[in-house]
């Protein structure tokens, strides 16, 4: 693929199920920082049923937004709920800088959030504060190394050779950045 096809500009939303919206929405809101900018009440048939939901928006600076839905009807709920099984691999990572990440997690503190629900990790290309939403969803919140740029240039002249080694069974780690 050339740099020149054409690919999606941004993200626009990622749209997940939630129980209980008013906890969401303390939780992105209050927590996070992500201004509720879009309600919607709907009903629409769906899926071959007539369904009563409940969809909210929460934004990012870019734009795009985290959304969340909630069904009026329990059996409809149960049919669409979202199901997470912990794990730090399968989580929403959003860009910020070291200020708003630090105003982060002093909210989150402040919120009695704790370990397990909340981590740091040191990756040596950025740092990373993770935290589990109130619908079980993992959230990074990502400071990237002063020298980023350089790092994504080093990273994208090799990536496809460093898969290829790495699916070879070469497992040998390529992160000089720890």
């Amino acid at each position: 693929m050339s740099t020149t096809t054409p690919r999606p500009m941004r993200l626009h939303h990622n749209a997940f199920i939630t129980d209980d919206q008013e906890a969401t929405r303390k939780f992105y809101e209050d927590v996070i920082g992500m201004p509720l900018v879009a309600t919607w009440a709907e009903k629409d048939v769906l899926f071959g049923a007539e369904r009563t939901y409940c969809h909210t928006f929460f934004a990012l600076a870019d734009g795009s937004a985290l959304a969340f839905f909630q069904f009026a009807d329990p059996a409809d709920q149960d049919l669409f709920k979202t199901a997470f099984e912990p794990s730090p691999f399968r989580h929403i990572a959003l860009a910020v800088d070291q200020d708003t990440q630090d105003q982060i997690r002093k909210r989150i503190a402040e919120a009695g959030i704790t370990e397990p629900d909340t981590f740091v990790l040191e990756h040596g290309y950025c740092v990373s504060l993770y935290v589990t939403d109130p619908n079980g969803l993992l959230l990074e919140f990502t400071v990237d190394h002063p020298d980023a740029e350089r790092i994504n240039e080093v990273r994208k002249v090799s990536a496809r050779e460093d898969l290829a080694r790495w699916l070879a069974g070469d497992h040998t780690s390529n992160n000089t950045y720890r």
